[in-house]
């Protein structure tokens, strides 16, 4: 019998998963299978790109997966039982498209070892009006609403972007930059760039100077409306349109089973990115609660999200055929920030994800931010290149109870 892998999720986490584990197993051991509830790769870290009108590349996951061995499931998960080891599966809207073949209605999927890389979302919670009046770019439908609705406004009209970390920076330039008749302004709850270096601060006020938007500093947001925002000193903001972008919010599936989360609902997982609670189970991406150096948690990022699928991928490989579990350390080199088409940031940090005084700014930092969004893309859209082939047998299968002879080598 076949060892069962399932991936939930195929964000950048999910997908470069899957495509490392077909590389590094044999076909003849095991199954893999991507659950996703969209045909195609939606990168994720360009949809304030996809909200100022931008088209992008689509990559289809029937395309990307061909000839892999990855069997591909166009479904949403509505729960995993870890106890039964098994996935509740919904077929998505839209699979009639031919795109993926569809299972049944309602199914359950089992599973030998799970990889959950459900990610996150935006999180709406604790503002009161968020939910009703506020757009979002955390994934695809919420860009494309945003986009139709930017495409509405007339010249002169306001559009503020709440939340002053890299999504809000992003945002607001790109917005600025496309819309140049739009007063566009920014509300962060701290200072401007606060935890960049000096250099860093500066350029980004510079930028954010000549694209004539207005940062409102300390001014923690607590009431959206139709047409402004409220902050906590009682400045009220015009905005025909908020663009929520203060944190995310993981996915809640995980949350409502028996495995080991944290207060954010992030599943807790050892170094391998195995559950602590359940050895079936590895969690990646922003799903999962890692520590990095200095015995902190890392960020909910791209950045930190593709090592943790590297990390999971290869244990989990090493763990079925017998071989040494990886042990490399996950840590930051700098933060990439686009600040329109023609401006970046790069802010060189220690491995711990403090900034440093490093910093590469202008038209030279925005193609290496675009060099490194394709590079994030190619690696997704070809699962199994850029390896080496060494895929292996299976010589053991990880039980509950300990491990079982499989296969010979």
């Amino acid at each position: 019998m076949q060892h069962r892998i399932v991936v939930l999720g195929a964000g950048y986490t999910g997908a470069v998963a899957a495509g490392r584990l077909a590389k590094r197993l044999h076909r003849e051991d095991v199954t893999i299978t991507l659950v996703n509830a969209e045909p195609d790769f939606v990168e994720r870290v360009r949809m304030h790109q996809v909200a100022t009108g931008q088209d992008l590349k689509p990559r289809p996951f029937i395309e990307m997966f061909a000839g892999t061995g990855v069997e591909l499931r166009l479904a949403r998960v509505t729960g995993v039982d870890v106890d039964r080891k098994t996935v509740s599966l919904i077929d998505a809207n839209g699979a009639g498209a031919g795109l993926i073949a569809p299972g049944s209605s309602a199914e359950e999927l089992p599973y030998d070892t799970l990889v959950y890389a459900l990610g996150s979302r935006w999180n709406a919670q604790g503002v009161p009006g968020t939910a009703e009046h506020a757009y979002e770019i955390a994934g695809r439908p919420g860009a494309l609403r945003l986009r139709e609705r930017l495409a509405r406004l007339d010249a002169g009209q306001s559009v503020v972007v709440v939340g002053g970390g890299l999504t809000g920076l992003e945002a607001a330039t790109e917005i600025a930059e496309a819309r140049p008749d739009l007063h566009v302004a920014l509300a962060a709850r701290g200072g401007l760039g606060d935890w960049l270096s000096p250099k860093g601060r500066e350029h980004l006020r510079k930028v954010f100077g000549r694209l004539g938007i207005t940062a409102y500093e300390h001014a923690a947001v607590t009431g959206v409306e139709a047409d402004h925002v409220t902050t906590a000193d009682g400045e009220a903001i015009p905005a025909a349109v908020t663009v929520w972008t203060a944190g995310f919010a993981v996915h809640p599936i995980a949350q409502a089973t028996a495995l080991e989360v944290n207060g954010t609902g992030q599943i807790v997982v050892d170094g391998t990115m195995r559950s602590v609670s359940h050895p079936d189970v590895y969690a990646i991406g922003d799903a999962a609660m890692v520590m990095g150096p200095g015995d902190k948690p890392l960020r909910m990022s791209c950045a930190s999200g593709t090592p943790t699928a590297w990390q999971a991928a290869d244990a989990i490989a090493a763990r079925l055929t017998g071989r040494k579990l990886p042990n490399v350390s996950i840590h930051y080199f700098n933060q990439c920030i686009s600040l329109g088409r023609k401006e970046g940031l790069i802010q060189y940090v220690t491995a711990d994800d403090r900034a440093v005084q490093a910093v590469l700014t202008g038209r030279l930092a925005a193609v290496y931010k675009e060099l490194i969004c394709r590079s994030a893309a190619w690696g997704v859209a070809n699962p199994t290149l850029g390896l080496p082939t060494r895929r292996r047998r299976v010589t053991r299968e990880r039980a509950a109870t300990g491990s079982a002879v499989k296969a010979s080598a």
